[in-house]
């Protein structure tokens, strides 16, 4: 069990068609986002949530669509559904197949115009002087970078004065969690304890985040975090087989959302979610 908890969260931006596009942009059977699979657009929903409304509300407040950065967007999970709103998105990516796959994909869902790849990662994101963007989506990036802190010194130099950024990050608890459910009760106390949060040299992830020191970090680099939340904190604990049907996986995400907005439990459960999102603004 404590392996099916997704070591990086994932990016993919589920219910464009459901939950945003018929307000900015004709919805289409065909969308990116009704492409992924359902169990994907059940782990992805929080993030959704909160990205498709922060863009609706700053395309409404800005008049225009939004400029994007995407870092680690691979093959444009995230992008494409973006783009399909009519945002124009770069994806920065450290692999030459993902790009590839990247330019396919937003061809073949007719935004090839408005999504645009470039080779390189968080530490050097292959910018040019005087590019700016309204948001940054940084999801499952800052636990491989080298120095996270200076990662997002750079994303603060990239983005427009009260620009917004979208973070997206491994938390702690939930290995925690899962290798003590799991029975492996010393990698469950070594990432408990660890200063990086990771269960033993074995780990794959370089290091994962609880929300004081993530926003510490936010702090530090010019950030004002508006939105923290939990996600996947029931969705990676229900066995694959529970959501086979539209009406449980409905069930659990309704479950998710009312963790997430919970007046008294919201930011413990949240703290157990597998991954922690982040909405903040540049200060």
């Amino acid at each position: 069990m404590a392996d099916e908890r997704r070591e990086r969260p994932e990016t993919s931006v589920p219910g464009v068609a459901a939950s945003s596009a018929s307000s900015t942009s004709p919805a289409s059977s065909t969308s990116s986002a009704s492409a992924a699979s359902p169990w994907t657009r059940v782990r992805n929903l929080g993030v959704w949530d909160a990205v498709g409304e922060l863009v609706r509300q700053q395309e409404a407040e800005l008049g225009r669509p939004l400029r994007v950065l995407d870092l680690g967007g691979g093959s444009g999970g995230l992008a494409v559904p973006l783009a399909e709103l009519g945002h124009d998105v770069i994806v920065v990516d450290p692999s030459p197949n993902a790009l590839a796959a990247l330019e396919r994909r937003a061809a073949d869902f007719g935004v090839a115009h408005r999504v645009t790849g470039r080779q390189g990662d968080a530490d050097s994101p292959a910018f040019e002087k005087g590019e700016s963007v309204d948001l940054v989506c940084c999801h499952g990036v800052l636990e491989v970078v080298d120095d996270p802190a200076a990662a997002l010194a750079g994303i603060a130099t990239v983005l427009t004065p009260q620009g917004h950024l979208s973070l997206l990050v491994a938390g702690r608890l939930a290995v925690v969690l899962a290798k003590a459910l799991a029975g492996e009760i010393g990698q469950a106390r070594e990432a408990l304890t660890s200063p990086d949060g990771r269960w033993g040299k074995a780990d794959p992830l370089p290091r994962r985040f609880d929300v004081e020191g993530l926003v510490a970090l936010l702090d530090a680099a010019g950030f004002t975090p508006l939105q923290v939340h939990g996600v996947r904190v029931f969705t990676d604990l229900v066995p694959p087989t529970a959501l086979d049907s539209a009406a449980n996986r409905a069930a659990v995400a309704e479950l998710e959302r009312a963790a997430a907005d919970h007046p008294h439990y919201a930011a413990a459960l949240g703290s157990l979610g597998a991954g922690i999102h982040v909405i903040a603004q540049r200060s």
